[in-house]
């Protein structure tokens, strides 16, 4: 009964602590956009589709933005329920499906 909601609880703390690592692995950092990654990859095709410019709002964007200045409360909110809802469709689907008669 109370599975969903821990399995929820854990993939929305895991989503949160995850998301800057995650960023950070792509090529999204502080310092900037690392070479040869591929946030650089993201970047150059973002400028190449917008005239040599990354527009302002677009996925890059906000992704550095991420990368540079961490999430905010409200990016740490979305996440976190994002995180937590996958998780707990997961569990769910896992209990459905995977699990025989004998470990239930």
């Amino acid at each position: 009964m109370w599975l969903p909601v821990v399995a929820a609880g854990i993939g929305a703390a895991g989503a949160i602590a995850g998301a800057p690592v995650v960023l950070g692995v792509l090529g999204f950092t502080s310092a900037g956009i690392s070479a040869g990654s591929v946030a650089a990859s993201m970047m150059s095709t973002a400028a190449v589709a917008n005239g040599g410019a990354v527009a302002a709002g677009s996925t890059v964007a906000v992704l550095q933005s991420i990368g540079a200045a961490g999430l905010s409360i409200a990016g740490k909110a979305a996440v976190g329920t994002a995180g937590g809802a996958l998780a707990s469709a997961l569990h769910l689907l896992e209990k459905k499906y995977l699990r025989t008669t004998d470990n239930k």
